[in-house]
């Protein structure tokens, strides 16, 4: 005979749940495996359902999901693209939240671009918080590299597609500049199922527009390294800006960009997503790292080349969201949004990551909310 289905089930109860849209008081996530069956009030819940009860004052969310992630714990991706490497960024990561991400790789030789794929194609198979890959590069303008080796951006040619479509299982972003991509290869990216972003560029107003008209959706953290707003040369930030269907990468550490700058932006028509550019200090003990040979350091929140460029950042997604409320004037609510069902929205996983909603992964966080402090994580229902 078969136990009775609450066996199989749980739930995590908290005095505020939110789902990605709407908090709820007093509330639990039914879950069952990996899944979330529906949040309800806790006076609901059947009492043959093993609880779990988050303390006094707690919150309950989804878990974080990073489109950005360049290392962490002390790894760089682009110096060790492996399996075992993304491991290690991951696991750095998911103590500040971050359930989900996507493995970053910068500006690279064509054989790094390779392993990169490799070790997310495995890492997907295996490891519940790998969703992907994203390209930052190489097919970005040359007068805007920001920290990229400027001797490593190129056009891209036609075996450039295998590499950038050759990701099964799991979401592929891509950055690059329209202006630098020949006719059509942004058209064939998203047929293919790729998110592609603009980022690292030069575009005029006019190429952005044709861009997104193309299939381009991001905007990779927007404001930096990118064409400026200009009053009679609007540029991409502009075009992201105005269009309801395109999304931002927003960098909140109050060092990439002003506050008041992003308080605009989270004004705009499109949909704000907090990522984190996050480099391998994020969660190590090193604050310096070597990229493509030359030291990295941390010098008062900035994470910076020797000339003064900045490379990356030194940000977690739990103080992504922290800035957001303190720095931004954020609802609590708002900011956890930006966070989660906003880059599921973004790779279009939103179905089934970045809300606790009847069917979706059981990714969530438990966070302390004056500090925004998280102190427990689960991915795919298993506590971390």
């Amino acid at each position: 005979m078969n136990a009775p289905a609450e066996q199989h089930r749980h739930a995590v109860v908290a005095q505020y749940v939110f789902d990605g849209e709407t908090v709820h008081d007093n509330a639990a996530a039914l879950i069952e495996g990996e899944r979330i069956l529906g949040v309800v009030a806790r006076r609901d819940l059947s009492a043959a359902v093993p609880t779990e009860t988050m303390p006094d004052g707690s919150w309950l969310a989804p878990g974080f999901i990073d489109l950005q992630v360049n290392g962490g714990g002390g790894v760089l991706f682009n110096d060790n693209p492996t399996p075992e490497g993304i491991a290690a960024i991951a696991a750095a990561h998911r103590r500040f939240g971050t359930t989900g991400l996507l493995p970053t790789l910068i500006t690279d030789r064509a054989e790094v671009m390779t392993a990169a794929l490799k070790a997310a194609q495995e890492s997907v198979q295996r490891n519940p918080s790998i969703l992907g890959i994203h390209f930052e590069g190489p097919f970005l303008s040359p007068g805007k590299p920001g920290v990229h080796n400027p001797d490593a951006i190129r056009r891209p040619g036609p075996s450039d597609l295998e590499t950038m479509t050759g990701l099964c299982g799991g979401a592929t972003l891509v950055t690059l500049a329209p202006e630098q991509a020949p006719e059509g290869f942004i058209a064939v990216l998203r047929a293919a199922g790729v998110t592609v972003a603009l980022g690292h560029s030069m575009a005029t107003y006019e190429e952005t527009r044709q861009a997104i008209a193309e299939g381009l959706t991001g905007f990779t953290h927007l404001f930096n390294a990118m064409r400026p707003l200009g009053s009679r040369d609007p540029g991409p930030i502009a075009a992201a800006l105005e269009t309801p269907g395109c999304w931002y990468g927003l960098i909140v550490d109050g060092e990439h960009v002003h506050p008041a700058v992003l308080r605009l932006a989270l004004r705009g028509l499109g949909r704000p997503v907090l990522v984190t550019d996050a480099m391998p200090p994020v969660g190590g003990a090193q604050s310096t790292f070597s990229l493509y040979g030359e030291e990295m350091f941390v010098h008062e929140g900035r994470c910076l080349r020797q000339d003064g460029t900045l490379a990356g950042a030194v940000l977690d997604m739990a103080s992504a969201v922290r800035n957001s409320v303190r720095l931004l004037d954020v609802p609590l609510p708002r900011a956890l949004h930006m966070a989660t069902t906003a880059p599921a929205a973004a790779l279009r996983l939103d179905r089934v990551l970045g809300r606790l909603a009847p069917g979706c992964r059981a990714d969530m966080v438990a966070l302390e909310p004056e500090r925004i402090e998280v102190f427990r994580t689960w991915v795919a229902g298993r506590a971390e």
